[in-house]
């Protein structure tokens, strides 16, 4: 009581600013509203605001970035003690333990706690109505967490996904009294439904064919370095009941029913990449299959059955010739060169001798025609998404070298 006595016009003080999240900063202004409120304050007292702390992070933490720099501006300026104007006793903390640590850090620390909002004191009574008020402010925050659980565990109950939007969706505003629901998200959702199709047809052998696929879109975001999808990801991405057009959260006892979104694949598709997923594992394509031996892995052996491997093999001058073998021990075959032209040949007149019926002919087709008019379609979208893309890009250079921009910049930046 007897430092707060002695406060008045001159005295240093720092300001101390937080919002529950991230997005507060983006889509609000509470930050600088509570910034604006805390340096009023000071005017009237005639305090002098040396710096200001900000955090944007829940309430319920003690140990925010923003409150240990405040807490370490006090301890340096010890000797000439500071006020921390905060704009309401909920912006210190939002729970009776955390508030009570952090007066004590402040009043370790030699600062002196003011706020606009309510007056502080260090008498009983006064203690006793800061802590009735920290419990408050605990109570409305675990209340609120409550109600927000309730009501997404209903909307997930009724059909919903009231969650982040995964890869290959994103939330849209419905016109049937449906709310927000997921859609589409082009060309993610394409690029996706490949890969889950791809998986349960058994176009891709395993998960790491699909992790391949994935690597190699361009549109479709990396994990590591831009460059990488994880496998875990991939697990994840394969296993999502949400793509087959359905909603569960076991955690909360909501069992497995039908969501009011487009489903990516079907559910029957689903559960074929569910069974592939428990059945025995198999290797994955090779990487050394290429335009050398084309036909590696694909010829079996006349004798023992298994598939043929390849090699090109160096004679006595150096000189290398490609040559298929097999590589089962015990086979009559065992490490018997076959010529690469000579079985590639004796291949292409097999191919030759076969002749498809018109019907067939007519299905294959039809089939090669869905699939090019999708593949199409999926260049079409991810040709314009990456022009949007282009686009936003392009406006925010044009931005950033507006004349007053680049003058606000380097009052900013002191100059440089």
């Amino acid at each position: 009581m007897e430092e707060k006595r002695k406060l008045g016009p001159g005295t240093k003080a720092i300001i101390y600013c937080r919002v529950s999240d991230t997005k507060q900063t983006t889509r609000g202004d509470g930050l600088n509203s509570q910034e604006t409120r805390c340096r009023e304050f000071a005017k009237y007292k005639g305090y002098e605001v040396a710096a200001v702390f900000k955090d944007d992070m829940s309430g319920r933490f003690h140990a925010r970035p923003g409150m240990k720099e405040a807490l370490s501006f006090l301890r340096r300026h010890r000797k000439s003690p500071h006020v921390l104007i905060i704009d309401d006793i909920t912006r210190l903390a939002r729970g009776l333990d955390a508030h009570i640590k952090l007066r004590a850090d402040i009043n370790g620390a030699g600062g002196i706690l003011e706020s606009p909002s309510i007056e502080f004191g260090e008498d009983s009574d006064s203690i006793l109505g800061e802590n009735l008020l920290a419990s408050v402010s605990q109570h409305q925050r675990q209340k609120n967490g409550e109600q927000t659980k309730n009501r997404m565990r209903a909307r997930i109950q009724n059909g919903y996904w009231p969650f982040l939007a995964p890869i290959g969706y994103r939330h849209a505003r419905s016109n049937g009294g449906h709310g927000r629901v997921l859609v589409r998200d082009e060309p993610y959702a394409s690029i996706l439904q490949e890969a889950l199709e791809g998986y349960a047809l058994g176009r891709f052998q395993t998960q790491v064919e699909v992790k391949r696929f994935l690597e190699s879109q361009p549109a479709f975001p990396k994990d590591l370095n831009g460059v990488e999808v994880r496998n875990q990801r991939v697990f994840e991405l394969l296993t999502r009941t949400l793509y087959a057009g359905y909603v569960e959260h076991a955690d909360w006892g909501v069992s497995l029913r039908k969501g009011h979104h487009e489903a990516l694949i079907d559910y029957t598709t689903f559960q074929r990449i569910q069974e592939r997923l428990t059945s025995t594992a198999k290797a994955p394509a090779r990487k050394d299959i290429s335009a050398d031996f084309p036909l590696r892995e694909f010829i079996q052996c006349s004798d023992c059955g298994t598939m043929l491997t390849a090699c090109w093999s160096a004679s006595s001058t150096g000189e290398k010739y490609p040559y298929y073998l097999c590589k089962t021990k015990g086979c009559e075959s065992y490490c018997k060169s076959i010529k690469r032209d000579q079985l590639e040949e004796d291949f292409l007149r097999l191919l030759q001798s076969l002749e498809p019926s018109k019907g067939l002919f007519q299905v294959a087709r039809a089939m090669f025609r869905d699939i090019w008019d999708s593949r199409l379609a999926a260049a079409a979208e991810t040709w314009t998404a990456l022009k949007k893309e282009v686009q936003k890009i392009e406006r925010q250079i044009e931005t950033i070298a507006r004349p007053d921009c680049r003058i606000e910049f380097r009052q900013r930046s002191g100059g440089l």
